[in-house]
């Protein structure tokens, strides 16, 4: 309702401001500052007092007086507080948002007919995932669960690197070291069997003879020209290792979970020819250069001072290059193409970009965000040395302190229901991965993390177990009401405290925190809501008892805030990708 209200202000606002002659370019309509009771204000007397040559709050009484409410549906009343025009809500505002709320589908936008592919995570196939890139299938996958809350048609693509040095390298490795030379693998796995063998090559080029690294490094780049020239023996070799790497790297995303509905794979854009078409178009282009034995694109005229390499000397094309075909196939295939990368990754970002203006492409169908690095307090991590903090680590020992921390919580239950061995287990996987989950979509994406197992578990903080929690507890609250036989009703005439008119407002406001989350690719954003939602709720739960109430009207209309409390609460932990427990 609050975005049907934020419409109605809107022309309201313009209504008035034609009224009297004055433009209207800019509304100023905003969410007004704490102190002021109203739902939605507008600053629009501050930009036009000077054009007027009267004082702001003048001007916005002569704002108000142009707008009568009675032509509104959510508009109650309409007031002035200074040089802001400030808007009420209507009893029509309230009873909508309990009836819309009821349906179990609340959030969802209506569709926009837009289709979107979102990648992410596109991590190397070199081994297990490890904690420090596991922003980027939470992030991602928060991203696109936005994005399709907002009414999008979206598709999730991982981006398979399979054509670069990095697995030339560790496709040589597998084929030349004996599995008697290494360590046993961490877990019987795929990745973990095979990353083996890639940390034993990358320790032989480092410090080998150099006689034998030279020839290490010709089997290495035989191996990318024969990608490059189409032979199926080679694609077939990398595609061993890739493959099975890659299963067991899914296992572990899908533990998050991040699932992905397609897997790209970049030597697609060899084997087809566009790599070698994007290749001669940019040749033929006023921004190509061949400087120091490469072809280059010299993106000065784009503000980029470094270069872009487009193809070596040995005719063999970069990652950059396979990736500008990758693009147009997704501008040929989607309306719109978000890439969510690290951060690392800004300046190839700009290039990228920039080069397919170059190709002639509309890049406005182009969105890239970026994320900062996770950390835990024992230090860095990386697959290549094999020093790394895996995510199924990670994810292993936050299941285990969760189970931990239900078990001491079970003798403290409110609840009268008996958990079981199994009930223990599903709250532990539930709460466990939501705290990694929440803890890193919760965090601006361009602000680094360190992560904390004290904050992530909190059931009383900032945290996944808090807002998890309200889920429970509305779910508890249906189930004692049904046994008491109390059915829910949508008499809103009855919710008149402030703790329940303030639940009602949060639960309004729920579609345009996924409506901004979209626009701005900010997930964080619900994040913060459902935190903010779950306070809320905890104080209408103090203060309105559903079983307790006066009479069994007002018990039925609480029942049905409650059901709307917990659609609202359970959507935006779908959104962030966690789930929402029957129990805890």
């Amino acid at each position: 309702m609050f975005r049907a209200f934020r419409s109605e202000v809107e022309a309201a606002v313009a209504s008035a401001l034609t009224a009297l002659n004055h433009p209207t370019d800019d509304l100023g309509v905003e969410e007004p500052p704490e102190e002021m009771p109203a739902t939605l204000a507008s600053s629009v007397a501050f930009r036009l007092a000077g054009e007027v040559g009267a004082p702001p709050p003048s001007v916005a009484e002569d704002v108000a007086d142009e707008i009568d409410a009675d032509h509104y549906e959510y508009v109650a009343r309409v007031d002035t507080q200074g040089p802001y025009v400030n808007f009420y809500v209507s009893d029509a505002y309230y009873a909508d948002t309990l009836t819309a709320g009821r349906d179990e589908s609340y959030g969802e936008l209506p569709e926009t007919g837009r289709s979107v592919v979102v990648e992410h995570t596109s991590a190397n196939p070199t081994g297990p995932v490890h904690v420090g890139r596991a922003r980027n299938p939470i992030f991602g996958d928060a991203v696109s669960r936005v994005l399709e809350y907002a009414g999008n048609d979206v598709e999730t693509h991982y981006y398979v690197n399979d054509a670069g040095r990095q697995v030339a390298v560790f496709t040589w490795a597998f084929e030349t070291f004996d599995e008697s030379a290494l360590p046993e693998p961490e877990r019987d796995r795929a990745d973990y069997d095979l990353v083996r063998y890639y940390r034993k090559g990358n320790a032989f080029l480092e410090s080998a003879d150099e006689a034998d690294v030279e020839a290490a490094e010709a089997e290495i780049a035989e191996i990318m020209q024969g990608l490059e020239a189409g032979d199926e023996d080679t694609y077939e070799r990398v595609a061993t290792v890739v493959d099975q790497v890659l299963s067991g790297m899914r296992t572990s995303l899908e533990r998050l979970p991040a699932v992905f509905d397609e897997f790209v794979k970049e030597t697609t854009f060899i084997r087809n020819g566009d790599a070698d078409e994007v290749v001669t178009r940019l040749q033929e282009s006023d921004h190509a250069v061949y400087e120091e034995d490469a072809w280059q694109l010299d993106l000065s005229a784009f503000d980029l001072e470094k270069n872009l390499v487009f193809l070596r000397s040995d005719d063999t094309t970069l990652y950059t290059t396979r990736d500008l075909a990758h693009h147009e196939w997704k501008f040929e295939h989607f309306d719109e193409a978000v890439t969510v990368l690290g951060e690392d990754h800004k300046l190839q970002a700009e290039q990228l970009e920039a080069a397919l203006e170059v190709l002639g492409n509309d890049t406005d169908q182009l969105r890239q965000t970026f994320y900062s690095w996770v950390n835990l307090p024992e230090g860095g991590m990386s697959t290549r040395e094999g020093t790394g903090v895996d995510l199924d680590d990670l994810l292993d020992e936050s299941v285990q302190r969760a189970r931990e921390e239900v078990e001491d919580r079970l003798d403290s239950r409110i609840r009268n229901d008996e958990l079981d061995e199994d009930d223990i287990d599903r709250i532990a996987h539930q709460v466990g991965i939501g705290a990694v989950r929440y803890d890193i979509v919760s965090k601006q994406p361009t602000k680094g993390i360190t992560f904390e197992w004290e904050r992530a578990l909190d059931f009383e903080a900032q945290s996944a177990p808090y807002v998890q929690y309200v889920h429970a507890r509305c779910r508890g609250i249906e189930n004692e009401a049904a046994g008491a036989g109390i059915e829910p009703s949508a008499d809103v005439s009855l919710l008149d405290t402030e703790a329940e008119r303030a639940l009602l407002e949060d639960v309004a406001r729920f579609p345009v925190v996924i409506e901004r989350a979209a626009a701005d690719l900010e997930p964080h954003v619900v994040a913060t809501f459902a935190r903010e939602f779950a306070e809320t709720f905890n104080t209408f739960y103090r203060e309105c008892s559903v079983l307790n109430a006066d009479d069994d009207a007002v018990a039925a209309a609480r029942l049905g805030l409650v059901e709307a409390a917990r659609h609202t609460v359970a959507n935006a932990l779908d959104v962030l990708g966690i789930e929402a427990p029957k129990s805890m």
